[in-house]
């Protein structure tokens, strides 16, 4: 099995994205927040992207505060396995991914749990389906804004009102590489691979972006400088899941970044 992302397709999505992304506006005005998108109901005090503010809350919904018994379950499963749903599969990832023989180890290692990291998939998959379908590149930037932190949605629960990974100053956040964890394993065993790995190079530019501007998790943020935003689009969307098993090893920041 090939794990290789075609480098040409990654950068064709890099450069659109990386456009997107730097010339979004609409993340950086809380005015912004409601135009373009008359489906959603308004929410008073929302700064940002409203379809972006709605995609993050919903997943948050969907798989954890309001999840269905199914992915409870998942997580119960994945939970007796290795001993704790975030640490436990970061800290396995972590250590497999420095040893010989990985990838194949870390696969074999997940082998036991497919039928719940399938759930798992199936359940993040249809969110992202759900809001933007086909237009990967405006997902790319969803995530690009979650790492800015200028999704501030008062329906969120406090005090993390802004939609971003969870985290303080004195302890940043682990999530990007426990969801990273959980990607190369849909990966390794074939569940929705390619999508997972078009997918990775967004994440990392989130957890690239969010190391770089540390935003606050209660308040409104500004937008990051649009060079700083170019410069890690253009650095980071272009990574293939090899260069970024690589990355991911530096925790919790980026490699250069403290």
């Amino acid at each position: 099995m090939s794990y290789h992302v075609d480098r040409r397709q990654v950068l064709k999505i890099s450069l659109g994205a990386a456009a997107a992304v730097a010339t979004g506006t609409a993340a950086a005005h809380p005015a912004a927040a409601a135009a373009g998108h008359d489906d959603f109901p308004e929410v008073p005090g929302m700064s940002g992207d409203r379809r972006a503010n709605e995609f993050w809350y919903q997943m948050d919904e969907t798989t954890l505060y309001n999840a269905a018994q199914e992915v409870k379950d998942a997580y119960a499963a994945i939970k007796a396995y290795v001993g704790n749903i975030e640490r436990g599969m970061r800290d396995k990832w972590l250590e497999l991914v420095a040893q010989p023989g990985y990838p194949h180890t870390y696969a074999e290692f997940m082998e036991p749990i497919r039928q719940p990291l399938e759930v798992l998939s199936r359940t993040q998959l249809g969110v992202m389906d759900r809001f933007y379908g086909r237009r990967h590149h405006q997902l790319v930037q969803a995530f690009g804004w979650f790492g800015e932190g200028v999704l501030y949605d008062p329906r969120g629960h406090a005090p993390f009102l802004v939609h971003t990974m969870n985290g303080t100053p004195t302890m940043p956040p682990p999530g990007y590489h426990t969801w990273y964890a959980y990607m190369r394993a849909m990966m390794l065993l074939g569940i929705d691979r390619r999508r997972w790995e078009r997918l990775a190079p967004a994440l990392s530019f989130a957890w690239a972006l969010q190391s770089t501007g540390r935003p606050a998790q209660d308040k409104v943020n500004p937008p990051m400088p649009r060079p700083t935003v170019r410069r890690l689009a253009a650095t980071w969307l272009v990574k293939d899941v090899r260069r970024l098993d690589q990355d991911f090893q530096s925790y919790p920041y980026p490699e250069g970044v403290s």
